[in-house]
């Protein structure tokens, strides 16, 4: 490219989208990268603090910005999301289906760390809606050297940095423990915010047994789910660690693995996951603490959609839950549309 005075700039084109910013009321482009000034428009770019301007001359070795983002959005994209159309050197990738951001994060870093070029996304691990903007590319410059952008292919190998894993369709079966509510000595309000969180991810059919706090009953009741043809097993209540609350030993009985009793998330510190082979089948059974009743976002809501997309959960994606496990319920984080991910440019 080549800078020119705007006044000797007609009959040229132009090698970048020239924006136009009045407070409240635009910020876009006035003139696109590709357009031929015209003696007109030189009012127009002068009004705008435009007194120079870069013209397109392609040089060897040499990418310009809208070349280099196309680079960017092939590293980045994966299944079940599309490309917006390329702006002033950005591209953005958007859902087009409801589920969780995968993000290889090594990647990620390996490429933002190479310079002159950015990706920005939201969140890895968090749910995401149809038309939901997931991720932003970017040159930072107006050009940029071909063998950069062929380095950035180079690191980020040849599987794409994001991917939505699309929740699949499942039964739920739902075990509510408590002598209390076994009795009818209250009222059950546990169940139905559990329905509520299962219909957010996709959940339509729905079996409920309810029980004592006796460990061999609840054991039986998922046991019972399971040949019912549950797809997965929550179990609500009796999680701590009173003398009356067996529900963690009656999962431990019932499942061939338990993945974890506890995690580093508040609220939700009791939280357990196990899975039951069945089949050949992995069936994951939740022991949900009584913080899923009362507070917004829990544990729970950091789980469920993962299990909802069939991701088989070790221990280890617990330990890393610790590093954000107390924002749920903070006044900036509209999670599960963190703010922080909304916030990606």
């Amino acid at each position: 490219m080549k800078l020119v005075r705007t006044e000797d700039a007609v009959g040229q084109v132009l090698c970048h989208d020239i924006t136009q910013i009045i407070p409240g009321v635009v910020k876009d482009a006035v003139f696109r990268k590709g357009h031929i000034v015209t003696e007109e428009d030189i009012p127009v770019l002068l009004s705008v603090g435009k007194e120079n301007l870069y013209i397109w001359e392609k040089q060897e070795g040499m990418l310009h910005e809208n070349e280099a983002a196309e680079i960017l959005r092939q590293i980045c994209q994966g299944e079940h999301m599309h490309p917006s159309g390329v702006k002033e050197g950005k591209i953005e990738l958007i859902a087009d289906c409801e589920g969780i951001l995968k993000i290889n994060t090594e990647k990620l870093n390996a490429v933002n760390s190479l310079g002159e070029m950015m990706i920005a996304s939201r969140h890895g691990n968090f749910p995401v809606k149809t038309g939901d903007k997931i991720a932003g590319t970017r040159i930072i410059p107006l050009v940029i050297e071909e063998e950069k952008m062929q380095k950035a292919c180079e690191v980020a190998g040849k599987e794409p940095i994001f991917r939505i894993l699309p929740y699949q369709e499942k039964k739920a079966g739902i075990v509510t423990t408590g002598s209390e509510v076994y009795y009818h000595r209250i009222e059950d309000k546990f169940t139905p915010v559990v329905i509520e969180k299962l219909k957010e991810c996709g959940v339509t059919e729905v079996k409920q047994i309810q029980c004592n706090d006796d460990h061999e009953m609840i054991t039986e009741a998922i046991q019972t789910l399971i040949e019912d043809g549950s797809d997965l097993i929550v179990c609500t209540g009796g999680m701590s660690v009173d003398p009356d609350d067996r529900t963690p030993l009656a999962i431990k009985n019932a499942c061939t693995e338990v993945v974890t009793y506890g995690a580093p998330v508040l609220p939700g510190a009791m939280f357990m996951l196990a899975y039951c082979e069945k089949e050949g089948r992995q069936i994951p059974v939740m022991g949900l603490p009584g913080c899923v009743m009362y507070a917004k976002r829990t544990i729970f809501d950091l789980v469920l959609p993962r299990i909802m997309c069939d991701e088989k959960l070790h221990e280890k994606d617990f330990q890393l839950l610790g590093q954000g496990g107390l924002c749920l319920s903070c006044p900036v984080c509209t999670f599960p549309n963190c703010g922080f991910g909304k916030g990606i440019y």
